[in-house]
């Protein structure tokens, strides 16, 4: 099975997430580094033009919910 660039996206964002809260926690991030700042120095550039807040918005929300559960 091939992914599409939409799965492939929400995998590449899904795991800047994590990283982010990772490096947020350990104070490892330089100031006022936002969490989309983040996300989209790590997005591919083939996959940026399907990017959209909307969709880091909906996976950063799945991603946060489902750690807490």
């Amino acid at each position: 099975m091939v992914l599409t660039n939409k799965e492939k996206l929400v995998a590449v964002i899904a795991n800047g997430v994590s990283v982010f809260s990772l490096l947020q926690e350990r104070e490892e991030l330089p100031k006022n580094t936002t969490m989309y700042d983040f996300v989209l120095k790590v997005i591919p550039e083939d996959l940026k033009p399907e990017l959209s807040v909307e969709l880091i918005d909906e996976v950063f929300q799945y991603v946060t919910s489902a750690h807490s559960s």
